[in-house]
């Protein structure tokens, strides 16, 4: 969405650049749950997402979908960099609006099953790129090589 690193490295540290739930193939934010990967949609019905509903699913997708391809993200890039997300120790997490924080905090417990890294959330309802972003959270990495 702009022209800036992704992550970089200093020392023994990887900063990742905010990540927002951007489809690269169309280049948009992703608002549905039929937008990720069957894996993906697997693990969120185990957390009570996904349910078919549309009564449902319309409110909670946008948010729920973003907060997983987010994370996922910045799970790839980790690796790219030899480390697992277990290794990040902060989390910076900026919010549209502070509502979308629940969705967010029950999908990262599945990249996270222990103890979160140290996290800071902020709701900067007119600061993401973009009116369908919802969440854009930049990451701390301890590379242990």
């Amino acid at each position: 969405m702009a022209n800036y690193a992704a992550a970089r490295r200093a020392g023994d540290f990887l900063f990742v650049s905010g990540v927002v739930a951007v489809d690269p193939a169309r280049g948009a934010i992703v608002a549905s749950y039929e937008e990720l990967p069957a894996q993906a949609r697997e693990q969120l019905r185990a957390l009570g997402y996904d349910t078919g509903q549309m009564s449902v699913d319309v409110h909670e997708a946008p948010a729920v979908a973003q907060s997983w391809l987010v994370l996922d993200r910045i799970r790839q890039i980790a690796r790219e960099h030899g480390a697992e997300m277990a290794d990040a120790i902060k989390l910076v997490q900026y919010f549209r609006e502070l509502r979308h924080y629940a969705f967010y905090n029950r999908v990262r417990s599945l990249f996270y099953p222990g103890e979160p890294p140290a996290s800071t959330v902020l709701e900067v309802n007119r600061f993401l790129p973009g009116d369908a972003a919802l969440i854009e959270v930049e990451a701390t990495i301890h590379l242990r090589r």
